[in-house]
């Protein structure tokens, strides 16, 4: 917006580096320019602003496939004027001299100019393609269609506005349809997880499984070596018996040889002995046999003293003492 100071009789306007001021007097341009700044009348000048820098212009708009689904368009233009005059000629850029405000809405025009042109090429593009195409394309051919046709627009070319870039942010069908084309991709996702999934539980199957074959060759290995520590066992228990039983024998037979002996010895030394008894008793038969009574009495006495028990008191009675003295005598 351009700054107009008000004096009497005359106005003074000062433009902006991004704008265009023209004047036009009885139909003629006085002067025209970026940033300009003059003086000039209010009741003779007709002044224009058209900005020249570049303006960015959001769309959305609705477009219809060839199956009759609808879809969102979601793009952004980049504009500017490059013919200014050209531009105020077609689209009302006239200011109030008193306030610098537009008279009319001129960049609404621009915009409308543009969104029905750039519509227009994105339905065509969009009306050749079914649904399942126009969302497998992308926003690439839509791009290129809404660049190209902007570009060789003539009302465009006429009007002095001129088409920087095009930028396509989302082509999107109704949220139902959307869902619709991605269960498709989401259960093929599902699926790609679900075979992941059991492969890998697969994996861990045949892993487990290993484990127990492992397990159960570890076992019957354990099973097969302890057999053989029993049998290795008994084996040494069975020798260990018969090494005793050969080392019982061996020593029964010699203590059945040395019992022998020292039975043989003891009859031997028995009848030694008996013979050495029997020799002695004769010897002393033959010693007694010559003997007198009074003798044998007395050795009889002796032997008897010798095998009496031992006698510490005795006691003797009168009757017993005449008795022996009387037999004594009668003795004598």
């Amino acid at each position: 917006m351009a700054d107009i100071a008000r004096y009497p009789l005359v106005r003074h306007l000062r433009g902006s580096g991004t704008a265009h001021v023209e004047q036009i007097r009885n139909g003629k341009t006085v002067r025209a320019g970026v940033g300009a700044a003059f003086w000039f009348r209010p009741l003779s000048a007709v002044l224009n602003e058209v900005p020249v820098d570049d303006r960015e212009l959001p769309l959305m708009f609705h477009a219809r496939t060839s199956d009759f689904q609808d879809v969102t368009v979601q793009a952004t233009i980049t504009f500017r004027v490059t013919n200014p005059a050209m531009a105020a000629g077609r689209i009302d850029f006239s200011i109030d001299p008193e306030t610098g405000l537009w008279r009319g809405t001129p960049l609404d025009q621009v915009a409308g100019l543009l969104t029905e042109s750039a519509q227009q090429y994105a339905i065509d593009v969009l009306a050749t393609a079914d649904l399942s195409a126009a969302m497998a394309g992308g926003v690439g051919p839509l791009r290129s269609a809404i660049a190209e046709g902007l570009a060789g627009d003539e009302r465009l070319s006429e009007t002095g506005i001129a088409v920087v870039g095009v930028r396509v942010v989302a082509v999107r069908p109704e949220p139902e349809v959307e869902k619709a084309l991605r269960t498709p991709t989401r259960e093929q996702v599902q699926q790609e997880a679900d075979k992941a999934t059991f492969e890998r539980r697969a994996v861990a199957v045949e892993r487990e499984r290993a484990i127990g074959e492992n397990e159960l060759q570890t076992q019957i290995e354990l099973a097969r070596r302890e057999e053989q520590l029993v049998a290795q066992r008994g084996a040494n228990a069975r020798r260990e018996a018969e090494e005793n039983a050969a080392a019982g024998a061996v020593a029964a037979a010699a203590e059945a040889r040395r019992t022998v002996t020292l039975a043989e010895a003891r009859a031997e030394g028995t009848r030694l002995t008996g013979a050495a008894q029997g020799g002695a008793e004769a010897a002393r038969v033959a010693a007694y046999r010559d003997a007198s009574e009074t003798v044998l009495l007395a050795l009889a006495v002796k032997e008897l003293a010798e095998n009496l028990p031992k006698i510490e008191t005795l006691v003797l009675s009168p009757d017993l003492v005449s008795r022996a003295l009387a037999q004594l005598g009668s003795a004598r």
